[in-house]
């Protein structure tokens, strides 16, 4: 018998598991790099922007600027990533998003010290915090970055494929 990732009845969960372990471990080395990214990208937004426009206004617009960023690293990335699905790409879109609030709020409150209603502020959407839509895009760049390729997925699952 054909041993394959996506057939974990024929082989039980192991090889499912490698799968999702090695998705989710290179999620996360090109989140790594997302981070690295976005944190060059929130430098160059003070130096350059935030003088010239105020600070939350800049903010708004490095919303839709990152989400480029992200969108561009997914693309570049997503062979090596290799997810196989329309579900596996969530997935590593996911990851990203929970990572990425994990460091905001961790970079945010332990190591430049804001309060909570500044964190806040960039996911209150009524009040102009454009955040969730740029977690939002996260979460849908792996499978944006795979539709701009067209054909990255080998459709496995009719219903789960793209």
């Amino acid at each position: 018998m054909l041993r394959t990732r996506t057939n974990p009845e024929l082989f039980g969960r192991g090889a499912e598991t490698a799968g999702r372990t090695s998705l989710l471990l290179r999620s996360f080395e090109v989140w790594l790099l997302i981070a690295v990214a976005e944190s060059l990208h929130g430098t160059l937004r003070e130096a350059l922007i935030a003088p010239r426009i105020g600070d939350f206004r800049a903010r708004q617009i490095a919303v839709f600027s990152g989400s480029a960023i992200i969108i561009g690293i997914a693309f570049l990335f997503r062979k090596w990533i290799n997810a196989r699905s329309m579900s596996e790409s969530l997935e590593a879109g996911a990851f990203w998003v929970v990572l990425t609030l994990a460091f905001e709020i961790g970079l945010g409150r332990l190591v430049m010290g804001l309060p909570w209603d500044r964190i806040l502020s960039d996911y209150d959407i009524v009040r102009g915090g454009l955040m969730p839509i740029g977690l939002v895009i996260m979460l849908l760049a792996p499978a944006i970055a795979a539709r701009l390729s067209a054909g990255s997925f080998m459709p496995h699952d009719n219903a789960d494929a793209l």
